[in-house]
């Protein structure tokens, strides 16, 4: 059965079945929405007996209805003719429009239900960004917040914004209030927002807080009317580290951009000259609102409890700004059981092993590294031990299939079963992604870490072990405490840079196969701090990211 929205509120109409009689009516029409090339009439019996089942509550009717069309659709046997376009998170399905419906019905309560639902699909808005920037003065959250409303096209609503709006007697009101009292009253605040955020704009393309809401009276009220956001961020810094920041702080009048004497220092000389020290950041004015703002964060974010993070703003704004992209362009998970099965590809020194490491500690995987698991093998002289002894003796390859029979006895282990794993160093080849897709074992997210080949000789050529105490030093990174360790150091014959380079030139060789084998893989710069690299990894585990991360 296919609808369109508009023909939704038609077949709500007519209705003389009873309640009891709703199985028997299901029951009996359930063959016929099997039959192929045939638009059946199950579906339509039944929506067009709903109005007087629920005649005496149009909420509750609404909701009925909600949920069976979702049963249909999710059985197979409903499809709408219309689909909502996602236009801010790629790859999502459309469940997440079913539950914002949903929210929005709950929150709103309208008197008639079945045009709303409409409505709220044909916005198609679902997936348009909603998100909350929090911290104290100086933490960068007014740049972070514009960087990301260009990024995303949003909108970006400030206290500072909402209260110069033209035409709008609310704002007017806000203008002289905030002349007086150098603030503006909570449910002023308030109503200003409610009044921009249904404007068509906020509407279609979602908006950015910055700095609301204020207190926990403004989050409540705030909640209280519906307006709920997807993501809060909030930035975090010393006071020290924030009271010398504000005070090299310089705002641009033209343009509202604000510089720094030290950090963020304009090259043009014409918007140098134009730069003015903003009011109230000397050191006794900083300090008294900081405190203001710790009584209050404190109180805020309990409101907030599962779409929060909080993100150090010490550290350079990039930094800042990446991390709080990564965070918005993911989608918070559901309570539906989800066993991860990564697959973490790259050449040699793409940091596989630790970014394995690294998930596993935070979400309980197992790490499966192939080649530790022919070690163990024959470390453990177990009968695959036996088979495997001499190719590591002649340093040969171990053939395809004593591999896979070693993972597949790892990955059907109870813990990997329940918990999921994370494999990285097998497959290499084509030939090796089909034998293990065809023995059951097909991870849920792929990653490719893409390192330049300069960079991998630098964190592989450099290497060094000290044969007297085992210790591992790294020349550039981890240097040896003295010349006489240094002195005794030795290199892995792996580690030279020939053979180095033929591991790459063989792995380059099959990754464009790898790649087009697993078309939802996700390809990612391993070039730069591995925690950087994690942050992606994790985001993508959560959400599906974008193939091509920057």
């Amino acid at each position: 059965m296919i609808l369109d929205p508009p023909e939704v509120t038609q077949v709500a109409q007519n209705s003389s079945v009873s309640f009891r009689q709703l199985p028997q009516v299901i029951t009996s029409n359930v063959r016929v929405v099997h039959c192929q090339n045939q638009e059946t009439d199950m579906g339509t019996i039944l929506l067009t007996r709903l109005q007087t089942l629920f005649e005496f509550h149009p909420f509750l009717r609404a909701l009925f209805f909600f949920f069976f069309c979702m049963s249909l659709r999710n059985l197979g046997l409903l499809r709408w003719k219309w689909q909502p376009t996602p236009v801010f998170l790629p790859g999502k399905s459309h469940g997440r429009s079913s539950l914002n419906m949903l929210e929005q019905l709950l929150i709103h309560q309208p008197e008639d239900p079945i045009p709303f639902m409409i409505d709220h699909l044909q916005r198609d808005n679902d997936y348009v960004p909603k998100i909350v920037i929090l911290g104290p003065p100086a933490s960068g959250k007014t740049t972070i917040a514009m960087w990301l409303a260009k990024h995303l096209s949003t909108n970006l609503l400030s206290v500072e914004g909402l209260i110069a709006k033209e035409y709008s007697p609310l704002a007017a009101d806000a203008r002289m209030h905030y002349q007086k009292f150098k603030m503006v009253p909570n449910m002023l605040l308030i109503r200003l927002m409610q009044e921009r955020l249904k404007e068509e704009d906020c509407i279609r393309r979602g908006w950015i807080l910055d700095g609301i809401p204020e207190t926990r009276e403004q989050a409540l009220t705030i909640q209280t009317l519906g307006i709920s956001p997807r993501h809060v961020i909030v930035l975090s810094a010393p006071d020290t580290v924030l009271i010398e920041r504000n005070l090299g702080k310089r705002i641009d009048p033209q343009t509202g951009e604000i510089y720094h004497t030290t950090f963020d220092w304009p090259p043009e000389l014409e918007i140098q000259n134009r730069l003015m020290v903003p009011a109230g950041i000397s050191e006794g004015e900083t300090a008294r609102k900081l405190l203001e703002y710790h009584r209050n964060i404190v109180r805020i974010l309990p409101s907030y409890p599962k779409i929060l993070k909080v993100i150090s703003a010490d550290q350079p704004c990039v930094d800042v700004f990446y991390q709080a992209l990564t965070y918005v362009q993911t989608s918070h998970r559901s309570n539906a059981p989800f066993t991860p099965r990564v697959l973490l590809c790259g050449p040699v020194g793409s940091g596989k092993s630790l970014q394995a490491a690294l998930l596993a500690q935070k979400y309980g995987l197992i790490n499966v590294c192939c080649g530790q698991l022919l070690k163990e093998a024959v470390a453990d002289k177990s009968k695959y031990g036996d088979l495997i002894q001499p190719f590591f003796e002649k340093e040969i390859a171990v053939p395809d299939n004593i591999i896979m029979k070693v993972l597949k006895q790892r990955l059907d282990q109870q813990d990997c079963v329940e918990r999921g794993w994370v494999l990285h160093g097998f497959p290499r080849d084509l030939d090796q992604a089909h034998t293990m897709d065809s023995l059951g074992y097909k991870p849920n997210r792929v990653f490719f870490l893409n390192v330049p080949f300069d960079s991998v000789i630098e964190r592989l050529s450099l290497r060094r072990t000290d044969p007297v105490t085992g210790e591992r030093y790294h020349l550039m990174y981890k240097p040896p405490p003295t010349m006489e360790v240094q002195a005794r150091l030795l290199q892995n014959p792996k580690d030279s840079e020939e053979q180095i380079k033929l591991k790459m030139d063989l792995f380059y060789r099959n990754s464009a196969e790898l790649e087009q084998f697993y078309r939802d893989a996700i390809t990612l710069n391993g070039d730069q701090d591995p925690y950087t690299v994690f942050e992606y990894i994790e985001s993508g585990i959560i959400n599906l990211l974008p193939k091509k991360v920057p």
